[in-house]
């Protein structure tokens, strides 16, 4: 399986509970596309949101995301990791 980076843009004062609320429903959404979503991460000054990924390709991330209600604007494939 591959990891993935993505990034979602315009969540400008996201709250913890928010954004726990939106890496809970991805996981309760994961299995259907063989994916698993292994962090979230927010700066809420800027509305930027980053989740780490694996699954079986950037597009059942995508998929997943888009379930929830919350598209990303970027997945980054994470080929190197120390």
């Amino acid at each position: 399986m591959a990891k993935f980076m993505d990034v979602h843009h315009g969540m400008t004062g996201i709250t913890e509970e928010q954004l726990r609320m939106a890496h809970q429903a991805d996981l309760d959404a994961e299995g259907a596309e063989g994916v698993h979503f292994e962090q979230a991460w927010a700066d809420p000054a800027s509305g930027t949101v980053y989740c780490l990924s694996e699954g079986p390709s950037k597009e059942a991330v995508m998929r997943v995301h888009e379930r929830t209600g919350h598209p990303a604007d970027e997945i980054h494939p994470v080929p190197l990791v120390v």
